[in-house]
């Protein structure tokens, strides 16, 4: 299939402050974007792609930007792209024409969260009252505020109505909040590999990733920019724990098992012979610390944390929350995936079937763990296919 080609991060000064659930108003706000496809006469043809914890707008094609810059970096997915690859868009296989999210048929925007590093406004922005970076200064930010965010841009851009919002894991939790913020502007929603609500495992395992970069000395209460120094250390051990977090014991066991890296053998000192899976994860750290802000991690960690549509729009019940909902719903959810396993898709499913709302549930069976959504593109695509095209499904 083709490629939606080589694309540029467009940005988008806000015109207006952005109230947020601390209670703060943020000001101003810059958010960064791509745009896919044509927007139709009429503005009924638009998708909002909403990406994870470590994506950013640039969802499909060959970005302008040097491959080092770019964010595919999911299990498998550099043995596809090669180091050229990079640059691709992280939702490459999803969007472009003729793909899931048809750049044909539909015009698809995706936009940095707000939090972010990758051009949208957070906390390594520069405070307009210190002329310094905010670091730990930046106002506490949820799912809600990302959305608000993203239809101020949308407003600016002209957008009325959106045919979908999709995305998956946090990018899921930003499609499910706004089509209960937003029920009337919203035709459809697709949420993959996520949830109403982080189960207590996934909690958990956020916090202690939280915990190796404020206990990197280097991270100096989060005001490190400008200082020389960073909390790298601290953020490779981050993303060490949250990439096997995405991953599932069968999968890394298939491609490492015990095996120790090419002429090694049991060593007598401490830092010695690594096995393969130990050097993977040195990769994975290396390489996106070289791209990350350590505080954006931890921002839109604990916002990804926070959401709970239950607590947030239903007084603590999931039917409550979702009673308003309008939208069309198509839920995807991976057999091997423990972070955010089919259950949490399923009780969003009875909660809408229960209701009467027009819901499809499915569960892929893959071995990849929640890198699946990333990975298992085409058995995901006739899925979405079927379901904005308005067929029935399971």
């Amino acid at each position: 299939m083709k490629s939606v080609g080589r694309v540029e991060t467009q940005y988008l000064d806000l015109p207006a402050p952005v109230p947020l659930d601390c209670g703060r108003e943020l000001s101003p706000v810059r958010v960064a974007y791509e745009t896919y496809g044509t927007l139709a006469p009429g503005g009924d043809n638009v998708i909002l792609v909403c990406h994870a914890l470590s994506g950013d707008a640039h969802a499909a094609g060959v970005s302008a930007e040097p491959a080092a810059a770019g964010t595919r970096d999911g299990f498998g997915a550099e043995d596809r792209d090669g180091a050229a690859g990079a640059a691709l868009g992280w939702w490459d296989g999803m969007i472009g024409p003729g793909k899931a999210f048809d750049t044909d048929r539909y015009f698809v925007v995706c936009t940095n969260l707000l939090g972010g590093c990758r051009g949208t406004t957070g906390p390594s922005s520069i405070d307009p009252g210190t002329g310094r970076s905010y670091g730990s200064d930046f106002p506490v930010v949820t799912v809600a505020d990302m959305v608000r965010v993203q239809k101020a841009a949308l407003d600016a851009l002209g957008v009325r109505r959106l045919a979908a919002v999709a995305g998956g894991s946090l990018g899921g939790m930003q499609a499910l909040e706004w089509a209960v913020r937003y029920p009337d502007l919203v035709d459809a929603v697709v949420a993959i590999a996520s949830t109403h609500g982080l189960h207590a495992q996934g909690v958990a395992w956020n916090a202690i990733a939280r915990e190796a970069i404020m206990r990197d000395p280097a991270w100096q209460g989060g005001h490190y920019h400008g200082t020389g120094a960073a909390p790298e250390a601290g953020m490779g051990v981050a993303r060490m724990i949250g990439h096997v977090t995405y991953l599932s014991a069968p999968a890394l066991d298939d491609r490492f098992g015990r095996r120790l890296q090419a002429g090694d053998d049991i060593s007598h000192t401490i830092t010695g012979a690594e096995y393969q899976i130990e050097s993977y994860l040195r990769h994975q750290a290396g390489s996106f610390v070289r791209r990350f802000d350590a505080n954006t991690y931890l921002y839109l960690s604990r916002a990804l944390t926070y959401f709970d549509l239950a607590r947030q729009h239903g007084g603590g019940s999931l039917p409550r929350a979702l009673s308003g909902l309008r939208a069309r719903t198509l839920l995807i959810a991976f057999s091997s995936d423990w972070l955010y396993p089919p259950a949490a898709s399923a009780d969003i499913a009875d909660a809408l079937r229960g209701l009467g709302k027009e819901v499809e549930y499915h569960v892929i069976e893959a071995p990849y763990g929640h890198d699946s959504f990333l990975l298992e593109e085409a058995r995901q695509t006739p899925l979405i296919q079927r379901f904005l095209a308005g067929e029935g499904g399971a």
